[in-house]
């Protein structure tokens, strides 16, 4: 027999994601109301495995790339966990960074494609922060969005071989193919 978790419905903040099961599913939080999202798919994880090596390669210190399940809290009733996060210098003993990510990526699936592109980027953009990528690794391709007056302004969309040189939030060039491969 096997055993059945129950959410109540109700508004929940952070606090109460502590009290969740460890069970490999990923919850997150936005304006009270809990996302749970399964586990993601092998195209997905190359994708994200190769970024995530390429960034931290990349990655000048004290910035610090965390790859998920990093908890990103906004507020008491919103917490994300993006794919992929760039700190700014990071107190490494601490349960969960505190400072505004630098950077967010999300890494495109079918079932979270229209949640990545509308409701996290909207999330992103009311907290402030600086950059949001998004990665498509079914068609490859990066989108390159950035903080302008409050706004999420795409400053560049590659495909397949064409290579990105990102300056923010440090130097470093992705092509997008080279990320399933």
């Amino acid at each position: 027999m096997s055993a059945m978790t129950t959410m109540p419905l109700r508004e929940w903040t952070v606090d109460d994601l502590d009290d969740l099961p460890d069970d490999g599913l990923r919850y997150e939080l936005v304006d009270g109301v809990l996302l749970v999202s399964a586990a993601p798919s092998d195209t997905h994880q190359l994708a994200l495995t190769n970024l995530v090596v390429l960034m931290a390669t990349a990655c000048p210190l004290p910035m610090r790339t965390l790859v998920a399940p990093v908890d990103v809290r906004l507020s008491s009733t919103r917490q994300l966990q993006p794919d992929l996060t760039v700190f700014p210098a990071l107190d490494l003993t601490s349960v969960r960074p505190r400072a505004l990510p630098l950077l967010v990526v999300e890494v495109l699936s079918p079932s979270t494609r229209v949640v990545d592109r509308t409701l996290r980027r909207q999330v992103f953009q009311d907290a402030g922060i600086p950059s949001y990528w998004l990665v498509d690794p079914f068609e490859p391709s990066l989108t390159v969005l950035e903080l302008v007056d409050g706004a999420y302004v795409e400053v560049a969309v590659v495909t397949g071989e064409q290579r990105h040189d990102a300056t923010v939030p440090f130097p470093v060039q992705i092509v997008p193919a080279d990320l399933v491969r």
